[in-house]
Parts: C-alpha cells; structure tokens; sequence
C-alpha cells in the first residue's frame, strides 16, 4: 500500500458534521484506500478558531485558520462551512485548481448552484453534494445517474428532520407547537434559532436543489412557494388524526403545464395531509424520506436518517471516495449543468387535493349551503363530516347559547384560485363562525 498514489485532501469547516468526516479519513484510511485505489491524506482543517473544543478529539497539527493555501495545494476539498461566503470564494478557487469538489452547502447550492456547476464542468472536475440534501440517503446520486434515462415527474418528500420530529410529537402525544418545539431544541434537533426550519426555509433550498437535478433545468430559490408549520395547532393535529391523515412539512417539486400550456416546474414547500396508509405517513422522528416518480421506473422511496453528524459524514465521504476513484481511473465525472429551459410554474396551475375545517351553526341546512358555495367555484368534495361535541353542545343549550359544529372538509383536485374563492365566500356565510383551518393534501 505504500506504493499507492495519495490524494491530499483539504477540509473546510470542522462542526458536528466536520469532525465526523476527519474521524472517518483518520480512523478508515486503510479501508478507504483499498476502496478508491488511493491513500486519502487529510491535510488539513480550516476553521475560524483552532482552539475552540471539538465533538472529536483530533491532531492539533491538522488545524489552521488558512483556508486558501489548504485549498490551492488540494486534490480534493471538502466544504463544510456553511453558508455564501467564504464556501463560495474558496470552492470557485479549489474549482480554479483543478480539485474535486464535495460539499453539502444546500443554501450556497440553491443560490449559485448553476455557475458551480459550469464552472466545474469547465474545469473538467467534479462536483458533489450527496449531503445537501437528506443527509445520509442516498438520493442525489441516484436521482443524477441511475434515473438518468428516464424523465422524473414528481419528486416528494420530508427533507427537515426537525419539522417531522416537531409535528411527529404533537401528533404522538397531542403537545402543542412551542411544547414539540422545545423538546426537539433539548434533544439537539433543532437550533436555538429555529427559523430557517420551522418556516421552510431549509426545506425550500433542498426542494429547488432537487427540481434542478430532477428535472435538469435552473431553478431560483426564490420561485419556491413556501409556508411553514409555527401555524398548525395541536387541533390541527387531532383533526387531522381523527379523520385518518397526518400532518407532514413537504417540499414538493413536479413537472406540470401552466396557465399558458408550456411546460414547467413547480416547487412548494408545506404543511400537508397524508394519508395513514401513504409510505411517507410511516417516517417518524427526525427521519426523512423522499418520495420519486418516474415514467418508467414507477414510484419508489428514499429513506434513512436526514441529519446529524456521522450519517451526513457518511454521505460526504461516499461523495469523496467517489470522486478519488474517478481521479485513480483517469478521468473525472461530469457535473450537472441545467440542459433544459424550463420555467418556474406558480402555485396558480398546480391542482391539489384540499381539506378545509370550519366552525359551524348545527341547524338545519348547513350542509346543503356550503355545499351549494362549492358547486359555484367548480370546486368537487370528496368527503365531507360533521361532529357536534355533545358536552359542549348540553352546556350551550342549556345557556340558551347557539350549538356549533365542526364541519371538516375534503375536495378533489381543484386550483389555488377556485379553493382561495370557495374559501371567501364560506367565510361570508352567517352559518360559518370560522375557517379553523385550510391544508393541502397528497396521496388520495
């Protein structure tokens, strides 16, 4: 082994995910070398502060505050920082002299992903990110080679850890948001501040990362439609549960025709209905699971643990063996470069599935007037169920009160504009005391 050609690899950023991938370099280097052809020698570990305490305990000589010079004398670099700058200066350098890049920098990947990608193919070297998206899955690669000869029209899933935990909680023990919310910050599932998750935000990055490679095309980060889940209830939850569905945060991209008939893409990222008996309703904890279908291969699904240190580590790693055996072959891989101009579809001509919650008089009549408002919109039910707490309705009675009921709702398939209008118009209605609640749904 001694004989073998060593590829020096450069390591940026040494977080929960950074040290796992340093433990594995250090700790597996015999094994990765019989794997790859190459002896892969870490050499070095730029962080921001050399001194400040790590999830492993490593050589001191590997760390420095000097990215660029790491960089400039690698075979391949491994950024881990996070965020725009300075991951996007220095993989643009490491690009520029001829390293293999890997990374799981889905925010950067949203954002410039496109001018990476050419940039990379230019250079002729290769550029991965397996990380970026649903940490330890292998999904990305995938979705890039094994389903390259077919043409994928959906792709669905749960890609936050954090926000399947948060609701996977309210949904198991009936907690409220800020209650699941907290539990998930002790447990170290979620950040102190947990905006980027809870609104979408990380979703919705992930989501455009996987239109691009899906569907071959460039798509804006800011063309994703995008809603959170701090808005559902526990009520939701239990609304949701008695009339046989789950509430699951999804980040949903598909290939549709708009308005104008052309052909497009739409991402959206949202709370969403599924059904108990759907696979995706099965992903518990922090888990996720991506949900692809294609025209030839079908349906199938993704799933494995989405996040933390040593299974995002363990993607990475894949992402760096790969690229070292293609190096020890001759030749490196190309990257993915949008192929296809496919425009950005808003929300206006993606017809889905809703479930609508209302408070209601209990009298006579109801059913047949708001049923009437949804005949005028074009808007179809699929199901329909009243339930009157009985409790509630003796005491209201007996006060001389009006009893109200909860009317739940579920449509066919019908567009944002026909729901929002349907909505409206119930909302005016003197029977309706409230809308408690409207959701998308999937998988009916």
């Amino acid at each position: 082994m001694g004989s073998m050609k060593t590829l020096k690899v450069a390591l940026l950023g040494c977080g929960n995910v950074g040290a796992q991938v340093a433990r594995i370099l250090i700790d597996d280097a015999d094994v990765l070398a019989a794997r790859t052809g190459a002896r892969l020698q870490l050499a070095g570990i730029a962080v921001r502060d050399v001194a400040a305490k790590r999830t492993v305990e490593l050589p001191a000589e590997l760390f420095t505050t000097e990215a660029e010079p790491l960089v400039k004398d690698a075979d391949i670099v491994i950024e881990l920082l996070g965020g725009l700058e300075p991951a996007r200066t220095l993989i643009r350098s490491a690009i520029d002299n001829g390293a293999a890049v890997v990374t799981g920098n889905k925010a950067l990947l949203a954002a410039d992903g496109q001018d990476l990608y050419a940039r990379a193919d230019e250079a002729g070297v290769e550029l991965s990110f397996e990380a970026a998206v649903a940490g330890a899955i292998p999904l990305l690669r995938p979705i890039r080679e094994s389903l390259a000869g077919d043409r994928i029209t959906k792709v669905m899933g749960i890609v936050n850890g954090t926000t399947n935990y948060i609701l996977d909680q309210m949904d198991s023990t009936g907690a409220q948001f800020a209650d699941a919310l907290a539990a998930a910050q002790e447990l170290g599932y979620a950040e102190a501040d947990p905006t980027a998750d809870v609104e979408g935000h990380d979703a919705a990055a992930k989501g455009a990362i996987l239109a691009e490679l899906a569907f071959h095309t460039a798509f804006d980060l800011a063309d994703v439609q995008c809603q959170g889940i701090s808005s559902i209830s526990a009520d939701d939850i239990a609304a949701a549960k008695d009339s046989g569905y789950v509430i699951k945060l999804l980040s949903i991209a598909e290939r549709l025709r708009g308005l104008d008939g052309r052909e497009g893409v739409a991402v959206r990222v949202h709370p969403t209905l599924l059904p108990r008996k759907h696979p995706l309703a099965a992903v518990h904890g922090a888990f996720n699971a991506v949900f692809v279908e294609a025209e030839n291969a079908g349906e199938m699904m993704f799933y494995g643990q989405g996040a933390g240190g040593a299974p995002t580590a363990s993607a990475v790693v894949g992402d760096v063996v790969s690229a070292a055996r293609r190096m020890v072959g001759g030749g490196p891989g190309r990257t993915e470069t949008a192929t296809v101009a496919l425009p950005a579809v808003g929300l206006d001509s993606v017809m889905t599935s809703y479930y609508i919650g209302l408070d209601v008089a209990d009298q006579p009549g109801v059913l047949s007037q708001i049923s009437g408002i949804f005949a005028e919109h074009g808007v179809s039910i699929e199901a329909m169920r009243q339930t009157i707490h009985a409790e509630d309705a003796l005491d209201t009675a007996r006060d001389g009160g009006q009893v109200s009921a909860e009317l739940r709702i579920v449509t066919h398939r019908a567009s944002e504009a026909s729901l929002a209008a349907t909505v409206e118009a119930v909302r005016g209605l003197e029977i309706v005391n409230a809308v408690t609640s409207v959701l998308r749904v999937e998988g009916i």
